[in-house]
């Protein structure tokens, strides 16, 4: 996933409960005193500038009231401020803009490689871990960067001298924006939260915690048995939840043995729901030395063999003697998600514009809102394709479907992942080996061999504690001589110590995509201030046109028009999966902003209550086993603040962004779109693809694809 800096998030204009629209900083109100004097203000403006400068002088004025406080200067310096601060020449508007530009593109960038250091040894293979490390993880070196821009009076020269638009205003005037005013307007919204630096810490923590929680939640699939109690997992298997799980399960339908495929994917559910429902032991996360029946939930000691010895010593992890108890899990899960609520709260005091984290995400960073989402959404649950694409896939299977089907990965035929890891683990086996193959990669994916050595020497490739991610830089190297050397994007994959597994590197291509996306978008954007595309969902679209292909990379698999069939097929169940994950994420945040004081006790049934009641109500009827919990099964959840519905979004994204990504010009059609900036989600849609963000082209070739499976 990518990592976005807080301090550049859009900011719109939110509903007072009644729904009418509160003006900007509504809650910061200035006092009487300041708004009587407004007027005066502008006058004075007026005065030495001439009435041309009114319009603009009342817009500016208004702005910077509604964010002065009492520690920033009584009424006589405020007007002091104002008549010395409001500049009225266009050429110095535009050098006073170029100079923000600068500016926040230093200051970002060097927050952002601070804080990427700091948590590198939670979050890389740098040896054994320490305590203190996860101190460093949870510090947060620009938490009170806003508020010094604040203090220092450059934000307040920010929303004097340029408009600070809401959406209203984006959706009705950005198509006729120029470039310069999306800049500015990106620079002013930065300045429409003022969040203290305990907000700001107290989310920084709770997102290290969340990390370390999730990184550490492994099983040893070896001492997971079988309900007969046999071991069907070679030894050594380690999987990460839920990536690793999931993965498995994938990779078991291109297993030769289809009755031992079959008996994984069960069991492998099975924990699923002890996870989710917290009837897990304790004892067997990340224990080898166990042996769990989750069919039972016994636990008994069973030694570690000499592969699994040589893994904990690698990664420190050597306890003195195993936890042989089915005392379960206490409800940890679910105390850091509350966690994760809890600190997220703290911002709201300081969103007047955006009360709730999940205002935060729609109307701030996505800026696209929520019942929209929702809608895109359930028009793919509750497509009448779904049980046309459930019929092929179980003639393909030959047996009925059951509840681990959601994760079916059989469109696109493949090697089994076995074959396919031996493949990747001889061609990688470090994060070097990966490292120097990306401009091959990048020439596989239509990109020239100068644009993809220019891509290549902006990625740095580390290997990763966890799954993996991709992390932006946010500072060139070619702008600002005087100012050093510029930053580079980190990939960050897993490699374990006998090479890159398929899972790994299938990972690795989804988050070098997101790195060329997030070259392109910060060194050919024409300002520094449109970094980056509308939202999450857009990088993460970008990386999946990437991440389809990856087998075509290896070279084991071709494009053709069965191909382009088969991926539709594939693009439409995915997105009908975590269509459902999506919106039991949301409704679990709304219950919690519902029940504040909730334990985690109360927590876990909720969430179990609401991913259980979507699956009755979109999936039993295709998947069967009613009541089943596994919707709540996925790690972003935990340790990702309410991301997970930007995946289904991403899904539809990425096909139609598919259209343009393929043939010779592919590599051309991903820079146009990628470099295009941070614009309205709409806007930005429009110019990659022709047409706003729709389910209609994914789910029209899905049928497509369904009529050309006919025999």
């Amino acid at each position: 996933m990518r990592s976005i800096p807080l301090v550049l998030c859009a900011v719109l204009a939110c509903k007072t409960p009644s729904g009418a629209e509160k003006p900007s900083g509504a809650e910061a109100a200035p006092s009487k005193s300041v708004q009587a004097d407004q007027a005066a203000l502008v006058a004075a403006v007026v005065q030495k500038h001439g009435e041309a400068a009114r319009p603009r002088a009342e817009r500016g004025v208004k702005q910077v009231a509604a964010y002065w406080r009492a520690e920033d200067g009584d009424a006589a310096g405020l007007k002091t401020f104002v008549e010395e601060s409001f500049v009225v020449a266009p050429e110095q508007l535009d050098a006073l803009l170029r100079r923000f530009s600068a500016a926040f593109e230093q200051m970002d960038g060097h927050m952002l490689e601070i804080g990427r250091a700091l948590r590198s040894w939670s979050e890389l293979e740098l040896g054994p871990q320490m305590e203190v490390d996860q101190l460093f993880a949870a510090l947060d070196v620009s938490a009170h960067l806003s508020e010094d821009l604040f203090s220092s009076k450059l934000a307040f020269v920010a929303l004097l001298n340029f408009d600070l638009p809401d959406l209203n205003e984006m959706v009705a005037s950005g198509p006729r924006w120029s470039r310069k005013q999306w800049a500015a307007a990106r620079l002013t919204r930065t300045f429409a939260l003022r969040p203290s630096g305990a907000a700001r810490q107290a989310v920084a923590k709770a997102s290290a915690d969340a990390e370390a929680y999730i990184a550490g939640y492994n099983i040893w699939m070896h001492h997971v048995l079988a309900p007969d109690g046999q071991r069907i997992f070679p030894k050594g298997v380690r999987l990460l939840t839920h990536w690793n799980l999931r993965d498995q399960i994938k990779a078991d339908y291109a297993e030769k043995d289809k009755a031992m495929a079959l008996a994984r994917q069960r069991l492998i559910r099975e924990v699923m729901e002890r996870i989710v429902t917290q009837s897990i032991p304790q004892g067997v996360i990340d224990d080898p030395r166990v042996d769990w029946n989750p069919a039972t939930n016994a636990v008994t000691a069973s030694p570690p063999d000499e592969i699994e010895t040589e893994q904990m010593k690698a990664q420190g992890k050597r306890p003195p003697q195993p936890k042989v108890s089915a005392d379960r899990e206490p409800d940890s899960r679910y105390a850091v998600l509350l966690a994760d609520f809890r600190a997220s709260r703290k911002l709201d005091e300081d969103s007047p514009m955006a009360r709730t984290e999940i205002d935060r995400h729609f109307q701030l960073d996505d800026e696209i809102p929520e019942q929209r989402v929702r809608a895109l959404l359930t028009q793919v649950l509750e497509s009448p394709l779904v049980p046309r694409v459930a019929a092929l896939i179980q003639k393909r299977l030959g047996r009925p479907l059951e509840p681990f089907d959601i994760w079916y990965d059989g469109f696109i035929e493949k090697q089994p992942e076995g074959e396919l890891s031996k493949l990747t683990r001889q061609r990688y086996p470090t994060a070097d080996a990966y490292k120097k193959d990306i401009p091959r990669l990048l020439e596989g994916l239509g990109f020239t061999p100068e644009k993809a050595r220019f891509v290549d020497s902006h990625i740095v490739v580390d290997p990763a504690r966890g799954s993996g991610h991709a992390l932006e830089s946010a500072r060139r190297s070619e702008m600002y001589p005087w100012w050093g050397p510029g930053d580079s994007s980190h990939l960050r994959t897993r490699v374990n110590p006998d090479g890159m597994d398929y899972k790994g590197y299938n990972i690795a291509v989804h988050e070098m995509c997101h790195n060329v996306e997030q070259t392109f978008s910060l060194y050919e954007v024409d300002d520094t201030l449109l970094q980056g595309v509308p939202g999450t969902a857009f990088t993460e679209a970008l990386a999946f046109t990437c991440q389809h292909r990856d087998l075509e990379l290896l070279g084991v698999t071709k494009s053709d028009a069965r191909g382009e069939h088969a991926r539709a097929l594939k693009a439409f169940w995915d997105s009908w999966e975590i269509a459902g994950v999506a919106l039991t994420d949301l409704d679990v945040w709304h219950w919690m902003y519902a029940h504040p004081e909730a334990t985690p006790a109360q927590l876990r049934e909720a969430t179990v209550t609401i991913a259980r009641g979507y699956w009755d109500k979109y999936y039993a009827k295709v998947l069967g086993h009613p009541g089943n919990p596994q919707l709540g099964i996925y790690s972003h959840m935990i340790n990702s603040f309410l991301y997970l519905y930007r995946y289904p979004i991403g899904h539809l994204i990425a096909f139609q962004l598919e259209e343009k990504l393929r043939g010779a010009q592919s590599g051309k059609a991903f820079e146009n779109a990628a470099s295009f900036g941070r614009v309205l989600p709409d806007i930005w849609m429009e110019h990659a693809t022709g047409k706003p963000v729709v389910a209609e082209p994914m789910l029209e070739a899905t049928a497509a694809a369904l009529q050309a499976s006919q025999p």
